[in-house]
């Protein structure tokens, strides 16, 4: 195992100077959208669904190197198409550029414009899990866009330790892994205990109504901004963000009148899937490269438990690098701006040979 813990601070300046100076968005091609039905879905269950919607962005050319784009919990691929992210990797000249690259940015299940309980089900759809996920897109990408071999999965937060499970069931289908913002051990302690305390939050609140709301319970979107400010944001970030009271309400209140979650058995059901999720088990099946990508202050992976240097002991060819934190960065946010890791991962590309099947 190689970890990268800390880069000099003198470079990290550097680096933030000439990004402060870049464009704030690439010019790579247009995105285009589509969907993709799985048929007889089984999930782990054993649900069957007969026809389980899969919506999915691609960008660039199909015949360029495929790379799989997982988003995070309550997210949908749209949500990786910020200046932040596509913008400082998918254009011209850039890491992962569209020229070369063909970009895949599937919607979870649950999630985005794939198949999700608020549309009729309702606590009757089934209860899926991050497996149900993982083979939802490697469905959608062997048998929906006859993909046989991945150049690289890379994911963030949800998308990040759906990462892990990628190479774990399917360890020859890609060149090279990248999970960020994520830990592959079982989900546990601070991360599931406000992921718990959140869902017990909307659940409890009469307005739900056990699922029959006809109203969105307001508890929805307190929950959601509490989880917000809990564990993503950097403790360095919001010290220089709201050091007074009357700066930490006005941020309060904005994020009270920002847009609410669309519907809260959606929203249970993205949050509860990350229940039994742990690669642990399994971590000796990985055989691709994988570059492990997390912030030093990262609330829901904080590294100070050691779990992460514990876990790539495991992993045959497993590196990190540790982003460190600062005023700049936004704890478990911090890996959505791809200017602090993006050249660390075009350099980790160029180490991993191409293979095609």
């Amino acid at each position: 195992m190689k970890t990268t813990r800390h880069w000099l601070r003198s470079a990290w300046v550097a680096a933030l100077c000439m990004v402060a100076g870049s464009a704030v968005a690439a010019d790579y091609p247009a995105p285009k959208e589509a969907d993709w039905v799985a048929h007889d879905f089984k999930f782990h269950t054993g649900d069957i669904m007969p026809a389980l919607r899969l919506h999915y962005t691609t960008i660039g050319n199909p015949d360029g190197q495929p790379v799989l784009v997982l988003h995070g919990t309550g997210q949908s691929g749209h949500a990786m198409l910020t200046p932040g992210f596509a913008g400082e990797l998918f254009g011209p000249g850039q890491t992962l550029d569209a020229a070369k690259y063909f970009i895949i940015l599937p919607d979870a299940i649950g999630a985005g414009q794939s198949t999700r309980p608020s549309e009729g089900l309702r606590t009757r759809f089934p209860h899926y899990n991050y497996d149900d996920m993982v083979l939802a897109q490697y469905r959608l990408v062997s048998e929906g866009l006859h993909i046989g071999h991945l150049r690289l999965v890379i994911g963030n937060s949800m998308g990040g330790m759906q990462t892990w499970m990628w190479g774990e069931a399917h360890p020859g289908f890609m060149d090279a892994l990248a999970p960020m913002a994520s830990l592959p051990t079982a989900m546990a302690s601070r991360n599931w205990m406000l992921r718990r305390m959140m869902i017990e939050t909307i659940r409890r609140d009469p307005a739900y109504d056990n699922g029959n709301y006809t109203v969105q319970p307001p508890s929805l979107r307190l929950a959601n901004v509490f989880m917000g400010i809990a564990s993503s944001g950097g403790t360095l970030a919001y010290q220089a963000l709201a050091p007074t009271r009357q700066k930490a309400d006005a941020l309060v209140d904005e994020r009270l009148a920002a847009p609410a979650p669309v519907d809260a058995n959606d929203f249970i059901y993205q949050w509860e899937s990350s229940r039994d999720y742990d690669p642990a088990p399994e971590l000796n099946r990985i055989t691709a490269p994988l570059l492990a990508i997390n912030s030093a202050d990262d609330e829901r992976n904080p590294p100070e438990t050691g779990l992460m240097t514990q876990a790539l002991t495991r992993v045959k060819n497993g590196h990190l690098l540790l982003i460190p934190a600062s005023a700049e960065t936004r704890g478990h946010g911090t890996t959505g701006m791809a200017k602090f890791w993006q050249q660390q991962l075009r350099d980790f590309l160029a180490t991993v040979p191409r293979k095609t099947m």
